[in-house]
């Protein structure tokens, strides 16, 4: 109906509230899609909010900087626009306004600029916002603290460079006294921007340690709200991932035995951030991976195996209990006692057999992939042969390898194994593999069939 034309020079009206109004129209049909933002961008409209944030009253600058932030939030072609009309010096001189409102509105738009990628960022941070961002997070207003520092998380995600300007700041310390804050909504965005830092190097992860944030944040793993308990399990993963030091000293805060107690208290993609961090704490060492072990961290992600739906939760088990299961004999049979290889086995097949629809495929395949390695980590090392039987009498070729591998390595050195291998059916099953001649899986039917008189193997 060209409303937008009809606004514009409203925009410019003596009435201050019809300003406001009209700019609260703008942002609301901005807000709606991106071809109104679009719209907004064309019709010429920025260089007339951008000129009047710095002359207009309070209600006035919130009004403009949630047209700057309909607009930015879309795509980055259109936060880019912003930029160049040079709204970023407008927002920034907007973060030093006494009114509280006006601040948020500022930081808001910022975020949604920055969230983008790393050169939207950059220029948030080369416009001076940075020092302010942090300030902002120190105001009594809990409204604006949430936004400020959800602000600092979107500057610091896309490179180290850009979160080291959020640290060089002084931001973590600040961030550090939050996590206690009986505010969930807060909390969670100060997890999240303590996960950005902390996630890109092991100099920026001990930074936040260092602010002593253990054992603190693992009170926020017992949170009721569901996004605090994720960002506070993202964040201890991302401290974990680096080095086996920093995994070390979170098992002695207790964080092991925290996020097994969060896995098993939640569903669905609240325990992905969790699973992974026990694969990575499990991947560093034999010991760190005995840690995971002897704190019962397996029937958990047993459990998310079977009860979980989405395929890269059951994928992030799957690589988690092999990182568990890959080390020593030891460590593969703790995995085996608690019954998981039948689990993995039956995911692999169903995810074999998927794989011709092409639908399914693309979505199965990254489970695939990490059940197929999972089976691959454990079964290398899996001497607990009990474990072992079910699977020789379904297995694929290609793990039938690795199962028979196993029994080529024990039953040599163990007469007990060997008389059970007969009586359960186990040896007959082997006698029925047609392996090609000289492959891998031939030499070990061979070594088996070795360790029996020639009448048995008939």
């Amino acid at each position: 109906s060209g409303v937008m034309s009809l606004l514009r020079p409203l925009l410019l009206d003596v009435d201050p509230t019809i300003q406001q109004t009209a700019a609260l129209a703008l942002g609301r049909l901005a807000n709606y899609n991106d071809d109104l933002a679009e719209a907004v961008v064309k019709g010429d409209i920025l260089p007339h909010l951008v000129c009047s944030l710095s002359e207009q009253n309070r209600f006035y600058k919130k009004a403009a900087a949630f047209v700057l932030r309909a607009v930015a939030k879309h795509s980055p072609q259109l936060a880019q626009e912003i930029v160049h009309c040079g709204a970023l010096e407008m927002l920034v001189i907007c973060l030093e306004d006494f009114d509280p409102g006006v601040k948020e509105a500022a930081s808001w738009a910022l975020g949604y600029i920055a969230r983008h990628n790393s050169e939207l960022s950059q220029a948030v941070v080369d416009a001076g916002a940075v020092p302010l961002l942090v300030l902002c997070i120190q105001e009594p207003e809990i409204a604006l603290k949430r936004i400020a520092a959800s602000t600092l998380s979107d500057i610091s995600k896309h490179s180290p460079e850009l979160a080291q300007t959020v640290v060089d700041a002084g931001a973590i310390a600040h961030l550090a006294q939050m996590i206690l804050n009986p505010d969930a909504k807060l909390k969670r965005q100060v997890l999240s921007a303590l996960s950005q830092i902390a996630k890109h190097s092991v100099d920026l992860a001990e930074l936040v340690v260092e602010a002593e944030i253990f054992p603190v944040v693992l009170t926020c793993l017992k949170d009721s709200d569901e996004y605090v308990k994720k960002n506070g399990a993202t964040l201890v993963r991302e401290i974990a991932k680096h080095t086996p030091e920093l995994s070390q000293l979170i098992v002695n805060a207790g964080g092991v035995a925290a996020v097994i107690d969060c896995i098993g208290s939640c569903r669905g993609t609240v325990r992905l951030p969790g699973i992974m961090m026990l694969g990575y704490i499990a991947a560093h060492s034999e010991n760190l991976s005995m840690a995971v072990i002897v704190s019962k961290g397996i029937p958990p992600l047993c459990a998310c195996l079977i009860e979980e739906h989405e395929d890269h939760i059951k994928a992030a088990a799957a690589w988690a209990l092999g990182q568990v299961g890959r080390h020593t004999p030891e460590h593969a049979r703790a995995v085996a006692v608690a019954d998981v290889l039948p689990v993995l086995l039956a995911i692999y097949m169903d995810t074999n057999s998927s794989e011709d629809l092409q639908m399914k495929a693309k979505k199965f395949y990254f489970a695939f992939q990490q059940t197929k390695k999972a089976l691959k980590n454990i079964l290398q090392k899996c001497t607990y042969l009990p474990a072992l039987e079910p699977l020789l009498h379904n297995a694929p070729p290609n793990i039938m390898k690795h199962i028979v591998g196993q029994y080529s390595k024990v039953l040599p050195h163990d007469s007990k194994a060997r008389r059970f291998f007969v009586t359960s059916g186990g040896f007959k099953k082997v006698q029925e593999i047609k392996a090609e001649p000289g492959s891998l899986l031939q030499e070990y039917i061979n070594t088996i069939n070795n360790c029996y008189p020639e009448e048995v193997v008939r």
